[in-house]
């Protein structure tokens, strides 16, 4: 079965950017704090990126988080979504219209107009055809940013959310939730190391 999770790293006061992001500075001042796990020789911490990025049957994504990973300074070889660990997966963009061009021309890249909930559906048509090819469950995984989980979360469109809680304080930045419909969740699991705590969540309906 084909799930959908939002997997995103996020500061002890909920920021999952640091101040002044964009697409020369990606994670805000002193976001590069929040992802120092998914570069750690912890073997807890690189468990569960193996194990996060091994689910992956297709990818969704912001706008403004992909004109940061398709930027001259974004994701390369060594740096990008599941790099040294799995075959990349399928992307697919949440925007108002595509780009002109693609950098990253070597990925799977989905560019979809209409919305959201539109865009979780392609996905999920892209990881079950995967996990069909692959002969394994393979899940739809949001990473972001804030704004796309939180609006995901809200529209009722999220089964798990797994959260990488890193041990800073930004101060300022992109927060992660701002408002919106009340939600219950359910913890599934948590497993804490010095560069986070991984806790994933069940979303109740």
């Amino acid at each position: 079965m084909t799930r959908i999770i939002a997997d995103i790293s996020v500061s002890l006061d909920g920021f999952v950017t640091g101040p002044d992001p964009g697409p020369d500075n990606g994670l805000g001042t002193g976001g590069e704090a929040l992802h120092t796990w998914a570069f750690s020789d912890d073997p807890d911490d690189r468990r569960v990126l193996r194990e996060g990025t091994a689910r992956s049957g297709a990818v969704v994504l912001g706008r403004r988080l992909f004109d940061v990973v398709d930027g001259p300074d974004g994701w390369d070889d060594t740096v990008g979504y599941g790099a040294g660990e799995v075959g990349r997966p399928a992307f697919v963009v949440v925007t108002s219209s595509p780009p002109e061009s693609v950098r990253l021309a070597d990925l799977d890249w989905t560019f979809v107009t209409t919305g959201l909930p539109d865009a979780v559906a392609a996905a999920r048509e892209r990881a079950e055809a995967a996990a069909s090819a692959g002969g394994k469950d393979l899940d739809v995984v949001l990473m972001g940013g804030g704004a796309t989980v939180a609006s995901a979360l809200e529209a009722g469109l999220l089964d798990m959310l797994a959260l990488h809680l890193a041990p800073v304080v930004l101060g300022a930045g992109t927060p992660l939730f701002t408002g919106g419909a009340p939600r219950t969740l359910a913890q599934r699991s948590g497993v804490s190391t010095s560069t986070a705590t991984h806790l994933t969540y069940d979303v109740l309906r």
